[in-house]
């Protein structure tokens, strides 16, 4: 029986990328800090997760679904903000970093959740919920960099409620890939009393769908998705309650996850190592040039 995973396809500037990357032609660029957030809610069908279809227009992703989330932003690592549930330094041990890094990925996940999703995982204290209300101007204010989200939370009387997150995974992308991203994955429980938005600006479509049918639909071509989207979807399967997520986050590892290409001729395979189901594999003949000049190693204009 074949090997599941020779049925997937390769992206087709990949080739080109890898065999560059390998000859020491292309510096990889370095990844950006982000966060992203699987955000649950039950129905009748058990948990559903929340799925943005990201716009055709965008440089990377562009058509693919994926959970709200974005870059971290280097304001939040420093800044004083309300803070309920486990603080910086404990963050940091669970996602093997500093403190103040942990910090700004925490408020990456919670800023970018809120951005997108218009879910917000604060309140007034430690133990409620900030009151459903138009969010639009400060949500707009924090996508455009001209509020942080220390800022937001000091101008509201607002804690951050990092209770509400638990650390599912941690995904690097390929050294390959033009745009690079080093980003923590978390789940979170959609809050009583709080709607997602229906209309993003980052997104031509939004869902809810239970990861049975979000997998399915992926296998079957209805669902464009990076590795690390489909995977968290096949790793939600067995669960049957939306709270369950943070309790099988709990004894989840966090280490980063990588693919590497192997290039052998024109046989080329991408594996991402405890995940043989998203080996890509087959045979790539190089034809023409390698990626442009300004890809090259020492280029001005290369990452």
């Amino acid at each position: 029986m074949d090997h599941p995973a020779k049925t997937l396809a390769m992206p087709p500037g990949w080739p080109a990328r890898i065999r560059a990357v390998l000859a020491g032609e292309v510096t990889p660029p370095p990844p950006r800090p982000s966060a992203t957030v699987v955000l649950l809610r039950d129905a009748a069908a058990g948990p559903e997760a929340y799925l943005l279809r990201r716009r055709t227009s965008m440089a990377f992703a562009g058509g693919m679904y994926a959970y709200p989330g974005g870059g971290v932003d280097e304001r939040d690592a420093e800044g004083e903000l309300g803070w309920a549930g486990p603080g910086p330094q404990e963050w940091a041990e669970r996602l093997g970093v500093d403190a103040g890094t942990a910090q700004a990925v925490v408020c990456a996940a919670v800023r970018e959740t809120f951005e997108e999703a218009g879910v917000l995982l604060a309140g007034p204290d430690a133990d409620t919920m900030a009151e459903p209300r138009d969010w639009s101007a400060e949500r707009a204010a924090l996508e455009a960099h001209e509020l942080s989200f220390a800022d937001f939370l000091r101008k509201h009387g607002l804690v951050l409620r990092s209770d509400l997150l638990a650390g599912w995974a941690r995904w690097v992308t390929p050294e390959f890939e033009e745009r690079r991203y080093d980003t923590w994955f978390f789940v979170a429980v959609l809050p009583p009393g709080q709607l997602a938005a229906q209309e993003v600006g980052e997104a031509d479509r939004v869902a809810w769908l239970t990861p049975a049918d979000a997998v399915l639909g992926h296998e079957q071509g209805l669902y464009g998705m990076l590795p690390p989207t489909v995977t968290v979807l096949r790793e939600l399967l067995p669960l049957r309650a939306a709270a369950q997520a943070l309790d099988a986050a709990k004894g989840r590892g966090l280490d980063p996850i990588l693919g590497r290409a192997e290039v052998a001729g024109d046989r080329m395979t991408v594996r991402w190592s405890g995940y043989e189901e998203l080996t890509i594999d087959g045979n790539y003949p190089q034809e023409g040039p390698s990626p442009d000049d300004s890809q090259r190693r020492g280029s001005p204009d290369g990452a």
